[in-house]
């Protein structure tokens, strides 16, 4: 009896096709070797992702669609990790189908000269694409949620500033339980670990 065979059929913006085939192909031959999978991708976009390992299949699709919403293949293949996740958010859910608005709040994700997306990827350890009407995440699943909840306090409305802070609190907050999973008891601010600052905790030897 012959293996079932699984499949999924996705439409891509024209402008992602190259990307996602790459140079001479090499960037669907190692999604597909990553991912026991075949992709076949039309020069208008349609892509259909056969194969016969579910899991693998559905990995391979999250891979391309993350491709899809302006991610760096290299960044995309990153969800072949165990615990690994993408996120895309509709921002259209926002602004309806204001285009003004559409682009202001794309602006207060992505912040001046880039400096609001980059520093929430590095509180949170995660990788955000801005592209089209989307707002996608790549990282860890705790971490990517933790990056969905700074993206909705901009949407709401809230200051850089205020984010940026909420973050900071959180990855203490992470890096406490971190530290006293693994060291039993943690004394913040004692004589047994230096805090100079949340980011560059040290154990003692």
């Amino acid at each position: 009896m012959e293996e079932q065979e699984f499949s999924y059929d996705l439409k891509i913006p024209e402008e992602r096709v190259a990307v996602l085939v790459g140079t001479d192909g090499e960037t669907k031959k190692e999604i597909e070797q990553s991912t026991q999978s075949t992709l076949v991708i039309s020069r208008e976009g349609d892509v259909t992702i056969t194969g016969k390992d579910a899991i693998q299949l559905y990995t391979a699709r999250e891979i391309v669609r993350a491709v899809a919403r302006g991610f760096n293949p290299k960044i995309a293949l990153q969800l072949i990790k165990q615990d690994f996740t993408l996120e895309i958010i509709d921002l259209t859910e926002v602004s309806g189908k204001n285009k003004n608005v559409l682009e202001r709040i794309k602006g207060r994700i992505i912040g001046k000269a880039g400096k609001a997306r980059a520093e929430i990827e590095r509180l949170t350890d995660t990788s955000i694409s801005v592209y089209g009407k989307t707002v996608g995440t790549i990282g860890e699943v705790e971490n990517v949620s933790l990056a969905h909840q700074a993206i909705g306090m901009l949407l709401d409305g809230a200051m850089h500033k205020t984010v940026y802070q909420f973050l900071e609190r959180k990855r203490k907050d992470i890096l406490f339980h971190a530290l006293r999973s693994s060291t039993g008891t943690v004394h913040l601010l004692s004589d047994n670990i230096k805090i100079t600052h949340f980011s560059d905790w040290t154990l003692p030897p």
